[in-house]
């Protein structure tokens, strides 16, 4: 799946189209977990939308930096 084959599922799905890259990473997400997509697939886009500016929500970030990995 390429990120424009994403933004056209978004735009399938959600009848409207992505206010900003963050939504596109959430809906990319959700796919993710589904098992809709591979995560090779999962990794290559979320690295493409985080360098064209995608972001997740601070408190994500924060909570991921608290978690320990035993």
């Amino acid at each position: 799946m390429t990120l424009e084959e994403l933004r056209v599922k978004f735009l399938d799905v959600k009848s409207y189209e992505p206010v900003n890259l963050n939504q596109l990473m959430d809906f990319l997400q959700y796919f993710y977990i589904k098992g809709e997509i591979s995560v090779n697939n999962y990794r290559t886009l979320i690295q493409t939308l985080e360098s064209s500016g995608a972001s997740k929500p601070a408190y994500i970030s924060e909570i991921s930096q608290n978690v320990e990995i035993f």
